[in-house]
């Protein structure tokens, strides 16, 4: 089965995971795409948003509806940061921050629209919420007593 779909994972499948990491960069600040631009498998891609946590991610996008997993498939699961995606250079800051989503030869430009739509938003909840946000308040200086 999978030589007779080949050719569609390829092309149709690699267009829609390309059309996803482009508008999430656009659209995500401080988001960034982990592993080889080229030489990757066409389904599968890990993105990893500086400052959020990746588990919070994983509810927000449940609750939509949108399935995807927390780090590498290696290391699903733990709570510990991927050693795969420090090795890569993953700053400590982003690499909690790491979701994959897979697609395949089922899935539709408007599922891949939708969670364009979905996901940015998340990403800016989570972060004016978050103590390690993007944007950094300016503190009142102490004042002596």
């Amino acid at each position: 089965m999978a030589k007779d779909y080949i050719d569609k994972e390829l092309t149709q499948v690699k267009q829609l995971r390309d059309t996803l990491e482009e508008e999430i960069l656009k659209k995500a600040p401080d988001a960034r795409v982990n592993g080889h631009t080229k030489q990757r498998l066409p389904n599968t891609t890990n993105l990893s948003f500086e400052f959020v946590e990746g588990e919070a991610i994983l509810l927000l996008l449940n609750e939509k509806g949108i399935c995807a997993s927390s780090g590498s498939a290696c290391t699903s699961g733990s709570l510990e940061p991927s050693h795969v995606l420090r090795a890569m250079g993953v700053p400590f800051t982003a690499v909690h921050g790491s979701v994959r989503l897979s697609l395949s030869r089922y899935n539709t430009k408007e599922d891949v629209q939708y969670i364009i739509e979905h996901l940015p938003p998340i990403i800016r909840r989570l972060r004016e919420i978050s103590p390690y946000g993007r944007e950094t308040k300016v503190k009142e200086p102490a004042t002596k007593v």
